[in-house]
């Protein structure tokens, strides 16, 4: 049987699913429904169509049209409006929850409130607001420690913490009063002390297979300054595991996800199919959740199929047919660290329309383009993370100064963090911990 592969996006991280996709020996074509031109997916597919991925209708009828087998959603904003359920509607396989079941990503209120009800732990005390009414008295009771939330989508930039971007109560509120004066409702959270790791994993709605965990930072500039972006960078090691973290922290997150997706297929009568992704933190108190996707992470996506070893076409076949736990998901024992290259004044005020010139990368196959476009001939960028690279060795220190050398020498003005990955990060990372435990 020869698969008929639709992936949905066109980012890196679809890049990499791509990637992953295309590395399968079985018989398949592939195809993407983009929203811009991707050079590094369109190499790899039979057809990159660009039109708008957000629209049910759209994807539906350019999948029937090219006779899908199996479709990859990528981003989140395509799950938010419903395109697995249209796909299913017409008989396609989807890797991607049903726009209910993605609400563990659209409303952090609807994922706080699954955890208290099924009693599944690490959730911080919280509180949902639609209102100013309350939100004084809570952050009194809160005291210093504190996170604002948007209660929806916000590409990673939704989220105000106490000490980092709100320095009073007074700021707090202003933050909360823009909120509700856009029409959206916020949670205020006790905010967790502890360092952050992504533990994402393949989901069949009742079977799990846990991928490497892996550490990221949003923080635009080095030392975590700076304003919150999509991602700058992450790196994982080769034991699958973090150096800052114990085997116990990992079966926690590991736990988490499990009674997570047990709690949904309970809540709705059917399973989330697709990936789910735990973001954490471990504290002294042990794991706790600070929020979940409904996806592949990105940057996360480019460290954990660069290193998959297994067929990922038989992995998406497991999900969507409810057969993960007869599926092999096995990983590398490798080290990756990834890092972006990203416009001179992103995420704020980002350079558009100037040249970027790639070709003195030495391995094409850890170059993975993001936010790119096509004008004469040439690559230039588009606004918002332009490419990112993986360094692949057997310790992370080694894959950092791969991913280094290769993001260095990315010409266009552009900039990217050179801490990432980095001995001393990693060793504050771990030394942080020593003085919580």
């Amino acid at each position: 049987m020869k698969h008929k592969i639709l992936v949905v996006g066109s980012g890196a991280r679809e890049h990499a699913i791509v990637r992953a996709l295309d590395r399968s020996e079985q018989e398949k074509e592939i195809f993407c429904l983009a929203s811009n031109m991707n050079p590094g997916i369109s190499g790899l597919c039979g057809e990159l169509a660009v039109g708008n991925i957000n629209n049910p209708e759209f994807v539906v009828n350019y999948a029937k049209k090219i006779g899908t087998t199996l479709a990859v959603i990528g981003p989140e904003s395509p799950l938010a409006c419903g395109v697995a359920d249209a796909l299913w509607n017409v008989n396609i396989k989807v890797v991607g929850p049903k726009k209910k079941l993605a609400q563990l990503e659209t409303s952090k209120t609807f994922t706080r409130n699954l955890l208290k009800e099924y009693n599944i732990p690490g959730g911080p005390k919280y509180q949902p607001f639609g209102s100013m009414d309350g939100v004084l008295d809570f952050l009194n009771e809160l005291g210093e420690y504190y996170v604002v939330k948007y209660d929806g989508l916000a590409g990673g930039k939704g989220v105000k913490v106490a000490g980092d971007h709100l320095h009073s109560h007074d700021e707090a509120m202003d933050y909360c009063q823009k909120l509700v004066a856009g029409g959206g409702g916020f949670i205020i959270e006790e905010k967790l002390i502890g360092e952050e790791f992504s533990l994402m994993s393949f989901c069949d709605g009742e079977n799990l297979k846990h991928m490497p965990a892996v550490q990221d930072h949003k923080r635009a500039y080095e030392g975590d300054l700076g304003p919150n972006t999509g991602g700058m960078g992450t790196y994982s090691d080769a034991n699958h595991s973090l150096p800052f973290l114990t085997d116990g922290d990992i079966l926690q997150a590991c736990d988490i996800n499990n009674q997570t997706a047990r709690a949904l297929k309970d809540k709705f009568g059917e399973g989330y199919k697709g990936v789910l992704y735990g973001g954490f933190m471990v504290t002294a108190d042990g794991v706790k959740l600070i929020e979940y996707n409904a996806r592949f992470g990105d940057p996360e996506a480019m460290n954990v199929l660069s290193v998959l070893e297994s067929d990922f076409i038989d992995i998406c076949y497991g999900i969507v047919k409810g057969t993960l736990d007869q599926a092999v998901a096995q990983f590398l024992n490798k080290s990756t660290v990834c890092k972006y290259a990203v416009p001179e004044g992103y995420p704020n005020r980002p350079v558009k329309g100037e040249p970027i010139d790639v070709s003195l990368i030495s391995n094409l196959d850890n170059l993975f383009y993001s936010s790119v476009d096509i004008q004469n001939g040439g690559l230039i960028e588009a606004g918002s993370r332009t490419v990112a690279v993986v360094g692949i060795a057997d310790t992370i220190s080694e894959a950092e100064k791969i991913a280094e050398k290769e993001i260095s020498s990315v010409k266009g003005p552009l900039f990217h963090r050179a801490d990432i990955g980095t001995e001393r990060v990693v060793q504050s990372c771990v030394s942080h911990m020593n003085t919580l435990r």
